[in-house]
């Protein structure tokens, strides 16, 4: 890719462990410098003296995606360290698996502050700086197959999915005319913490479940005939990063191996 500077810059929140460093690791070899992100203090430090030691350009940065400040700050942090912005990836998240009888306003603040609003406020950070470049940038978000279609157990964590989608449209359409993309990514079932977190939580509410039946079940669906790794996911971001994505804006796109056909 033919930078207009020696490097292009990426963002991508929640980036300690998981998915996220997948995106970020992926980011990192397509040339961009990269500012890794996450609430927990120790695992980013952790994961950034790893990226240092593989010769990755990289700055971390603390922060609460609910926090609107702390977005605009981490967009500010990429840019005094960097010089500019060009891609950001709200990639930061959380689950809960609850039936519907059963959730309540902690559980609903909770997920909707982080999923939805910290999205919404990286997207409002992100794109507040591409214009002041003067145009043009990636917005990239994570949604889910939940985006898509909402599960049993899993009812905020879907709503707040579904509520990425919805932004990821209407940010398309405003920021159309700064020439900035906005667009999501749908991941299905991957072998993450996050999944282990939600098989447990299933089994607590479902005594005829074993610890792995959840897991089992979801991803005995899977046309592919395998679980997701992160670098599924990341193949996609890095596509929606490049300049071969410049024609799509406003998509949530499913990354799934085959799960949700609509």
């Amino acid at each position: 890719m033919g930078f207009t500077m020696a490097k292009k810059v990426a963002v991508v929140t929640g980036s300690a462990g998981g998915l996220g460093r997948g995106i970020a690791e992926r980011l990192a070899k397509d040339g961009f410098a990269i500012v890794i992100h996450d609430i927990n203090e120790e695992l980013l430090n952790q994961t950034e003296t790893e990226f240092k030691d593989n010769g990755i350009e990289v700055t971390s940065f603390v922060g609460d995606v609910s926090k609107r400040e702390d977005q605009f700050a981490l967009v500010q942090h990429a840019v005094d360290t960097f010089g500019r912005l060009d891609v950001f990836v709200n990639n930061a998240g959380i689950e809960a698996a609850t039936p519907l009888l059963e959730i309540d306003e902690n559980e609903l603040q909770r997920l909707f502050s982080i999923n939805a609003f910290g999205m919404l406020f990286g997207t409002q950070a992100a794109a507040t700086q591409f214009i002041k470049q003067g145009g043009g940038g990636k917005i990239i978000s994570a949604s889910s197959i939940a985006g898509h279609e909402s599960y049993a157990m899993l009812g905020t964590y879907s709503a707040t999915k579904h509520v990425v989608r919805s932004f990821t449209q209407t940010a398309s359409k405003e920021l159309a005319k700064y020439k900035i993309n906005v667009n999501a990514y749908a991941p299905g079932v991957a072998k993450t913490k996050m999944w282990d977190r939600l098989d447990a939580e299933m089994v607590k509410h479902d005594p005829t479940l074993k610890p792995g039946d959840a897991f089992a079940k979801y991803t005995a669906d899977i046309s592919l005939g395998r679980y997701e790794m992160p670098d599924d996911v990341a193949n996609l971001v890095s596509f929606l990063a490049s300049p071969d994505s410049d024609y799509i804006t406003g998509q949530t796109i499913l990354v799934d191996g085959g799960m949700v056909y609509r």
